[in-house]
């Protein structure tokens, strides 16, 4: 994944002010972070469990990612998308922006990656779940299907894996709804997720920073709707006639930024 923050000095001058009070209450979170460390983990396998319980999920979601130019500009670059998920075997997911229009369908035989914006797609057969599926679409083709870990049923033991740090921070709001806003910290990122409160714990913000690029760059998704039925025919394929099929190794660049941008952050 990828990330973005803005920082800026005109900003900083004219609103003294006010970074004097966000650094006030950052001074006075970290104690009582600190001491909900475990709570954390609690709430994040909470989480983890409901998502695991969902035979059936289909999510749309806002996703914000930030670049460092060669010149040290940061740019942010924002897409929309939507991910279905009936388990064990289906998938589709689809994200369009500014640069790339994609849709990734996988009916438990067949993967299919579309590039609507070139009016190709490719097709290999991939036989398994679409978990593994997945794994093996990111280390294997580069391809990521937008939000999909965070619906994978193992998503604590993946979030966790390389954690040296974990804390409630406390309530937010997304889009109306409180939620529990937990943050967590490795060598090369800090990550954030605010989860719902109550008896529905869904993900509906996840913020990654990267630390190991100069300028700190993030990136955020926002889930917007969550529900937990699916058309029956969301993973059957159906190819645009002017649309050509083919080789998976000769579909152009799919990434959700422009190619040649440099440093993208996000990754976990």
């Amino acid at each position: 994944m990828k990330d973005a923050a803005d920082n800026s000095i005109g900003r900083v001058a004219r609103w003294p002010s006010l970074i004097g009070t966000i650094l006030t209450m950052g001074i006075s979170l970290i104690p009582q972070a600190r001491a909900q460390g475990s709570d954390a983990d609690k709430l994040l396998k909470a989480m983890s469990d409901y998502v695991a319980g969902q035979k059936t999920i289909s999510v749309t979601f806002d996703s914000d990612i930030e670049v460092i130019t060669s010149n040290l500009q940061k740019i942010q670059f924002t897409s929309s998308g939507q991910v279905q998920l009936s388990r064990p075997d289906k998938l589709r997911a689809t994200r369009t922006g500014g640069y790339r229009d994609i849709e990734i369908v996988f009916d438990g035989k067949m993967l299919t990656v579309n590039n609507k914006d070139a009016k190709d797609y490719a097709q290999i057969d991939a036989p398994g779940t679409a978990d593994q599926l997945i794994d093996v679409l990111r280390d294997r083709h580069g391809v990521v299907a937008p939000g999909a870990d965070l619906l994978l049923p193992d998503v604590y033991n993946v979030m966790m894996a390389d954690v040296v740090e974990g804390a409630v921070i406390g309530k937010g709001v997304i889009d109306g709804v409180e939620c529990d806003h937990l943050a967590f910290r490795n060598v090369e990122t800090d990550w954030q997720i605010w989860i719902e409160s109550g008896a529905r714990p869904i993900p509906r913000k996840y913020v990654i920073t990267s630390k190991g690029i100069a300028e700190a760059p993030q990136y955020t998704l926002r889930i917007k709707e969550w529900k937990t039925d699916v058309p029956a025919d969301a993973f059957a394929f159906k190819p645009e006639s002017s649309a050509k099929k083919i080789a998976l190794s000769d579909l152009g660049d799919i990434d959700e930024v422009p190619h040649g941008t440099a440093n993208a952050g996000g990754k976990k």
